[in-house]
């Protein structure tokens, strides 16, 4: 029998003792794997309920500057899809976070979908956001199909009409992405209008958690989006720390400093 998946036990668990979760994103070998490793312990110690993992990829068009930069430095370490399930293969002896892959459908494609799916989940991943392959054009190609093991977590802009949202909603599993902005990733000053809204409308489509990202860099954002969002993402904000502690001996601590609030934020809801 199959282990259930850490994604969908994690959430269980904030459902079972009525807390909201936190979603931190990070690039995976920025600066280096190694470096990653430490990221992601220090990311579940603060009290992350899941980790997304970028796989760097050359073009990566949804992201913004800051995980551009991130990407292109993790490519320059010699970073590839590989490597990246290598590492969580052995991060697995250590700590049993969710791990959601996060990244574009050419390093899968390149890597082969079907096996991409099936090593990802052997290796200890447990979801896989792919930013350019919406659900209906993947219907169109049986091969996109084949990716059983990986809860596929899907996409909802503010833009998605409501016919959409519930196609979407319908074929989502692990947690719904809400990003809450237009254009792309990136720490913003203020928050988007509307969220409450459209989380409540995702809601009403789906059971399937929904979490909201795109913008959040402060604890007072973060507390606000967990009021009506089942989970909250942080990305940019993290990512930037890295770029400038990365190489840094202070790189725990700074890295704790930051989100531990933000955590805290999430959780006092």
């Amino acid at each position: 029998m199959a282990s259930p998946n850490r994604i969908d036990q994690r959430f269980a668990e904030l459902r079972t003792t009525g807390k909201k979760g936190f979603i931190a994103y990070i690039a995976a070998g920025d600066p280096s794997l190694d470096k990653t490793r430490e990221i992601v312990l220090t990311l579940e110690q603060c009290g992350a309920d899941i980790i997304e993992l970028g796989i760097p990829f050359s073009d990566p068009l949804a992201d913004g500057i800051v995980n551009q930069l991130a990407a292109a430095r993790a490519l320059r370490a010699g970073t590839t899809a590989a490597k990246v399930l290598s590492f969580i293969k052995e991060l697995r002896h250590e700590t049993q976070v969710p791990l959601v892959l996060f990244t574009y459908l050419n390093p899968i494609y390149t890597y082969g979908y079907e096996k991409f799916h099936t090593d990802a989940a052997e290796a200890g991943a447990d979801g896989v956001l792919i930013l350019d392959l919406p659900p209906d054009e993947a219907a169109q190609n049986k091969e996109l199909l084949n990716g059983a093991g990986l809860k596929p977590i899907r996409l909802i802009a503010p833009t998605t009409p409501p016919e959409r949202i519930k196609l979407i909603a319908e074929q989502a599993e692990g947690f719904i992405y809400y990003v809450s902005r237009e254009g792309v990733t990136g720490a913003q000053t203020s928050l988007a209008t509307g969220i409450a809204e459209q989380v409540q409308l995702i809601q009403s489509a789906s059971k399937t958690p929904v979490a909201v990202g795109f913008g959040i860099s402060t604890p007072e954002q973060a507390r606000t989006v967990a009021e009506s969002a089942d989970a909250v993402v942080v990305g940019s904000a993290i990512v930037k720390l890295i770029e400038q502690y990365g190489e840094s001996p202070d790189l725990t601590a700074k890295l704790t400093a930051f989100v531990k609030p933000l955590v805290d934020a999430v959780k006092s809801v």
